[in-house]
C-alpha cells in the first residue's frame, strides 16, 4: 500500500506545487483536496491525485479521508494556508497523526485574538481595536489617531488591508469592507491598528529553532504589495538577538511550536514590533530563497515531521539570496508575457516563474493578486545579488491592454 501526504487547499503562487515535489522526492504520494483544484498550481503537476471536497466542512473531509485510507497508507496531513492549516491540524488529531495544537492555530489564524494574547505577553504590537461596524471603526480611529491600518479580522495575502491617512480613506475603506463587495467567510469583523513604520522583517521558524531573518519591501501606499525580498537581513548583532528574542516570545504567547511559525516585523522607534504571526511558513518564493541562502530545506523538513520522521535543520552554507516580484501596473488584459527564458539564463537567477497566462483579465486588488510573477537569484553578496536581480527583471517585459 502506497504511502500518501494529504494537501489540504493550496496555494496560487508555489507553495503548493512545493510540497507537492518536496513529497514525491521523499517517495510519498501527493494528493490534494481542495474545492477547486483547477485553481492551484499543482494541478498540472504529474503523478498527484486530486479530489474535489468541500474544505470547509470537515464532516466531509473525515469521510473523503477514510475513503483514501482504503486504497492509501496515509502518512501525513498538512496544509499551505491558513484557513487550510487549521483545519489540516483537525484532521492530523481526527486520525492520529503528527500534527499542530487547531486550537492554538485557530487563535493565530484570528487576527484580534492573536493581538490580544500577544499583548498579555508583553509581546511588542501596535495598537489596536476591534470593529463591528462603521461606528465602532470611526471611534477606533479617534482612539489611536492617523493614519491607521484597517483591514479584517481573519485573512492572509494583505487581501483587504488599506492603511489611510484621513477620515474619508477610514469611510471609505470601511464602507468597502463592511458592503456587499468583501468576500466574508464569517461575520464581519474589522481591525484597526496603527501604522508601525519602519522597516519590514521577516523571521522563519520550525519547531522552536529560529532558522533566518529576512528583509522585504512594498510598492507604493496605501495597499500593502510585495515588491521583493532578501535573505538573509543585514542586522546588527544586537538587532538580531532583539528580533529573535520576541519571537521566541510569540511561539510561547501562542501556544505555537510545533512545526513552522512566520512572523513578520516591523523596525520602530521601540524597536522590533510584531505585525504578523503566521502557524506556518512563509509562502512563495520565502522557501526558495532560505533554501538557496542556507541550504535548508524548509518544506521537506515540514513534510518530515507531518510525517513523523526527523528533519535535517542543519545550514551547509551561507549565500545572499533575493527575489523581485513582477507587478501588474495597469487593469486591462495580459496580451503577452515573455522574457522568461533570457532571465532565467542570467547568472546567479535561480527562478523565473509567471503566475499567469496570456489573455488573462487583470484587475488589481491591492494584494498578492496584483503579482504576475516572480525572479529569484542568489550570490555571495547582496550588491552583487541585487545587480543579477536587476539584469534579469529588465529582459522580462508584458503588455496589457486597458
Amino acid at each position: 500500500m502506497a504511502r500518501a501526504l494529504i494537501l489540504l487547499g493550496g496555494s496560487i503562487m508555489g507553495s503548493g506545487l512545493l510540497y507537492v515535489q518536496a513529497a514525491q522526492r521523499l517517495g510519498l504520494q501527493p494528493i490534494t483536496l481542495s474545492a477547486d483544484p483547477t485553481r492551484y498550481d499543482y494541478f498540472a503537476a504529474k503523478g498527484v491525485e486530486t479530489v474535489r471536497v468541500d474544505t470547509d466542512d470537515l464532516d466531509a473531509l473525515i469521510r473523503e479521508c477514510s475513503r483514501l485510507q482504503a486504497t492509501y497508507d496515509i502518512a501525513g496531513i498538512t496544509g499551505t494556508e491558513d484557513s487550510f492549516y487549521a483545519t489540516a491540524s483537525k484532521l492530523c488529531r481526527h486520525f492520529d497523526l503528527p500534527g499542530p495544537n487547531p486550537e492554538a492555530i485557530e487563535q493565530c489564524c484570528d487576527k484580534y485574538t492573536q493581538r490580544q494574547l500577544l499583548a498579555a505577553s508583553g509581546v511588542p504590537i501596535p495598537a489596536y481595536r476591534l470593529a463591528a461596524n462603521a461606528a465602532d471603526v470611526e471611534n477606533s480611529t479617534a482612539e489611536i489617531g492617523l493614519p491607521v491600518i484597517v483591514k479584517p479580522a481573519v485573512g492572509s495575502g494583505s487581501v483587504g488591508v488599506r492603511l489611510c491617512r484621513t477620515a474619508d480613506e477610514v469611510v471609505e475603506h470601511t464602507n468597502y469592507l463592511l458592503g456587499a463587495q468583501y468576500p466574508w467567510r464569517s461575520p464581519p469583523r474589522v481591525l484597526v491598528e496603527e501604522f508601525a513604520q519602519g522597516p519590514l522583517y521577516w523571521v522563519d521558524i520550525m519547531g522552536d529553532q529560529i532558522i533566518g531573518i529576512g528583509t522585504g519591501d512594498f510598492g507604493p501606499p496605501p495597499h500593502f504589495v510585495y515588491r521583493g525580498g532578501a535573505y538573509p537581513a543585514l542586522l546588527t548583532d544586537d538587532e538580531h538577538e532583539r528580533i529573535a528574542d520576541v519571537s521566541l516570545s510569540c511561539l510561547r504567547a501562542l501556544r505555537l511550536g510545533w512545526g513552522p511559525t512566520g512572523i513578520e516585523f516591523r523596525w520602530t522607534k521601540r524597536g522590533p514590533v510584531v505585525i504578523e504571526v503566521n502557524p506556518r511558513l512563509h509562502g512563495s518564493p520565502t522557501p526558495q530563497l532560505v533554501h538557496l541562502a542556507y541550504g535548508v530545506d524548509l518544506i521537506t523538513a515540514h513534510i518530515k515531521l507531518a510525517i513523523g520522521e526527523e528533519w535535517n535543520l542543519r545550514k551547509r552554507h551561507s549565500q545572499t539570496a533575493a527575489a523581485r516580484f513582477l507587478v501588474a501596473d495597469r487593469d486591462g488584459t495580459l496580451d503577452w508575457i515573455g522574457g522568461d527564458s533570457q532571465a532565467a539564463a542570467v547568472s546567479g537567477v535561480a527562478e523565473v516563474r509567471f503566475y499567469v497566462q496570456p489573455k488573462t483579465p487583470i484587475v488589481r486588488k491591492g494584494d498578492y493578486r496584483d503579482c504576475l510573477g516572480h525572479v529569484i537569484a542568489a550570490s555571495s553578496s547582496l550588491p552583487r545579488t541585487e545587480a543579477i536581480l536587476q539584469r534579469a527583471v529588465d529582459l522580462i517585459h508584458w503588455s496589457i491592454t486597458p
